[in-house]
């Protein structure tokens, strides 16, 4: 299982600090559009960033279940 730390917006919609996932995916992209069918309002968020194990990902990324997963909304702020 994938767990996912969630922040921010992220965490709104979801309605839950941390999501797992049971189903295997092979990449950020996989895992993207399978949180995108269950929470479609996470698809809306235009600068919507995935982070592994700390760093940044592109839709490339691999993810296994031992990886720490955090999605990083959009930051605004003045």
């Amino acid at each position: 299982m994938i767990t996912i730390k969630l922040f921010g917006i992220t965490r709104e919609i979801a309605g839950s600090s941390t999501l797992t996932v049971a189903q295997p995916v092979a990449n950020v992209g996989q895992l993207l559009a399978l949180l995108h069918e269950q929470y479609p309002r996470l698809a809306e968020l235009n600068s919507l960033m995935v982070a592994v194990n700390d760093e940044y990902a592109t839709a490339e990324t691999p993810v296994t279940a031992s990886d720490e997963v955090a999605l990083i909304p959009p930051v605004s702020g003045g």
